[in-house]
């Protein structure tokens, strides 16, 4: 049986933990990452987060975060791919991974918020 992106996103939620945009920008020194595209981050980026696309998030998440236990933080459109992510890096070691379940324009305002 074939699992559909929503029912996929649905698994990860069991364990990858979800927290606000606000929470997220309240924590000091923690990793805010941006999973867009490139093509998104371009049009609308969001200042103080570090822009991986979720293609090459494996490849490239060790040159912005070599301690598996710094906070990090994951961001998306609307939520899904941030947790995918989420749980990617969590397999990959990181223990301290959570996914923000905001949209992009609420991630937006609680970045400007901080």
């Amino acid at each position: 049986m074939l699992l559909t992106v929503p029912e996929l996103v649905t698994q990860a939620k069991t364990s990858v933990a979800c927290v606000s945009a606000t929470h997220a920008y309240s924590r000091k020194n923690a990793i805010i990452i941006d999973v867009r595209e490139a093509g998104e981050t371009a049009t609308s980026p969001v200042a103080n987060s570090i822009a991986i696309p979720r293609g090459v998030l494996e490849m490239h998440i060790a040159t912005h975060c070599k301690d598996s236990e710094a906070e990090i933080f994951v961001h998306c459109a609307s939520g899904g791919r941030a947790t995918l992510a989420a749980e990617q890096l969590q397999r990959m070691g990181y223990k301290n991974v959570k996914a923000i379940s905001n949209s992009h324009d609420e991630v937006c305002q609680a970045q400007k918020n901080q």
